[in-house]
């Protein structure tokens, strides 16, 4: 009886030819996957020309601390799909304001963005018809209450169960 004597061939050009392969395959692989995804997601655009937003910043900024020094405060409220904004003075009292507009957007992405021109209902008082869905929300407010530029109050809310938390 013979027996064939078996030998290793141990590792070869060929079995590193495979690793490198399957390594670079995967790591290409990995990279078209986050690239489709991140060419289908938020574009991650918050202002459409950087140039004209910066020379625009510092008005705004001088602007803003003007209003902050009102001591102006906002009451918001949104039930039953009705969103409701009160413009109050340092004292609690309503100011006059002549209209209201509301921006609303989710935190990130630009998908669920909508803007409502608000009904006044009385002295301070604006209400809107509008349904937000659940979850986190940023609504930028702006009112023409007899100011050089409009009031403008920036406010984060989250919507559970339909009402504003």
């Amino acid at each position: 009886m013979t027996q064939k004597s078996m030998t290793s061939r141990g590792f070869t050009g060929w079995h590193m030819l495979g690793i490198m392969c399957l390594f670079f395959g995967v790591i290409i692989t990995v990279n078209l996957i986050m690239a489709y995804f991140a060419i289908g997601s938020w574009s991650g655009l918050v202002v459409k020309n950087s140039y004209v937003a910066s020379q625009e910043f510092n008005e705004k900024a001088l602007t803003g601390k003007e209003q902050a020094a009102l001591l102006w405060e906002t009451k918001l409220d949104y039930k039953n799909g009705e969103f409701t904004y009160h413009l109050l003075d340092k004292d609690g009292q309503a100011i006059d304001a002549s209209s209201a507009t509301a921006h609303f957007k989710r935190p990130v992405g630009d998908a669920n963005d909508t803007s409502v021109t608000m009904e006044k209902t009385g002295t301070g008082q604006f209400v809107s018809k509008i349904e937000l869905g659940e979850g986190a929300w940023i609504v930028e407010l702006n009112s023409e209450a007899g100011l050089d530029d409009p009031y403008r109050q920036i406010r984060r809310f989250i919507i559970v169960n339909g009402e504003y938390k």
